[in-house]
């Protein structure tokens, strides 16, 4: 029952041959423009910014979707022309459209601007610094309504805000 040295040699060769190796991959260095490109992301300013731009185009369209579904006109207003009609529709369409667009817009500035903030201060990228930056916005969107409106607000929104960023982390 002795056994070769061969056959102990191809036996041991054959399980190490078994496991794959992963493939060793070059390093890639990211060139001066992708450097510059991140540079100008990571300040705030800008990033705030872009989102308010994005927010208020964002709700610009959503004002203009939910505003189609909107009817109140009154009896008065249908009796005119056809005509008159449709430009009465038109502007209060726009209203409503301009009025999402600058809501929208304050809501992505200042949820991008507060969690670009306190990210840069903590030097930590947490669920925390949504939970700041959700209170901040939400404290300012609903602030005309007084402290205790800008309070619930600053909770619904903030309380909003980890509900997304826990959905969108268990996704990526």
């Amino acid at each position: 029952m002795s056994s070769s040295p061969d056959s102990e040699s191809k036996s041991s060769s054959s399980s190490t041959e078994d496991a794959p190796k992963p493939p060793i991959e070059p390093i890639h260095l990211p060139t001066l423009e992708e450097i510059r490109g991140q540079d100008i992301w990571n300040n705030c300013a800008v990033r705030s910014v872009v989102s308010g731009v994005m927010g208020g185009g964002m709700g610009l369209a959503f004002g203009m979707f939910l505003a189609s579904f909107d009817n109140p006109t009154t009896q008065e207003e249908v009796t005119g022309k056809v005509r008159q009609q449709i430009i009465q529709q038109a502007k209060k369409m726009g209203q409503k459209s301009w009025s999402s667009c600058k809501s929208f817009a304050l809501m992505g500035f200042v949820f991008s601007l507060s969690e670009c903030i306190v990210e840069k201060a903590r030097a930590k990228h947490d669920i925390t610094n949504t939970v700041v930056a959700g209170c901040a916005t939400g404290g300012a969107i609903s602030a005309r309504g007084g402290p205790k409106a800008a309070c619930v607000g600053c909770a619904g929104f903030a309380a909003f805000s980890v509900v997304i960023e826990k959905f969108l982390e268990s996704h990526t």
